[in-house]
């Protein structure tokens, strides 16, 4: 096939292998930790899942650095656990969601704190809050062959050497068959979409020269550096 132009993929390294995931979409569940939705001026803390999206070309690795974005003075830290979809399809019992699943990953929802704060004021698209350039850090991708299905274990992140997010998979309000079986009956999954779970709380503002790592335990970590 003859294009006007390369396009690169996007891709993610897999722990324990010289292949790599590519990633088609990136869909991301808002507010699915009590903490942080309490955190976040006490939303209805048992509403159904809602999702939003980044494109796959906001993904940043791990070691990488995020470039501190425009337009923004208040832009937030959230981790977390990311799903790697291996077989796709629509309206999927959560009973059979984890044979859909690749592996997972540690990621970052990088958020333009102050520009997703005028989006929910005026009802508009958090794309300018959510979906801006690396705004989607992530770990390599670690195969669930290797380390099973995690539904507990710590995730934490860490700025400057401090711990400002600490809590827990088993924490989740919606567990990762739940938000698999929801999203598919929105959107067909397919291989190489990536869902982002939702962050504990602790969520905060970083700046040029902060170092961030993170990690969930039993899946990995991640590391990046804000210029």
């Amino acid at each position: 096939m003859n294009f006007v132009f390369p396009l690169e993929q996007t891709t993610l390294p897999v722990v324990g292998s010289e292949q790599r995931f590519p990633v088609r979409r990136i869909y991301c569940v808002g507010r699915n930790y009590l903490d942080h939705i309490r955190e976040m001026a006490g939303s209805d803390e048992r509403e159904p899942p809602f999702f939003f999206q980044k494109p796959a070309d906001a993904i940043l690795e791990s070691g990488g650095q995020f470039p501190y974005p425009s337009q923004s003075e208040n832009t937030h830290h959230e981790i977390e656990l990311v799903v790697a979809i291996g077989t796709g399809g629509t309206d999927i019992k959560a009973g059979n969601a984890l044979d859909h699943v690749y592996g997972y990953g540690v990621g970052i929802d990088m958020t333009r704190r102050d520009l997703q704060g005028v989006a929910k004021e005026m009802r508009r698209p958090w794309e300018p809050g959510k979906a801006f350039d690396h705004a989607a850090p992530c770990s390599a991708i670690a195969p669930a062959a290797d380390i099973g299905h995690p539904a507990s274990g710590r995730i934490w992140l860490s700025l400057n050497g401090d711990v400002r997010q600490d809590g827990d998979l088993a924490q989740q309000i919606w567990s990762v068959p739940e938000s698999i079986s929801h999203l598919s009956t929105l959107f067909e999954l397919v291989p190489g979409d990536l869902i982002m779970t939702g962050t504990p709380a602790g969520v905060g503002p970083v700046k040029p020269g902060d170092k961030i790592t993170g990690g969930i335990d039993g899946i990995g970590e991640i590391s990046t550096s804000v210029v």
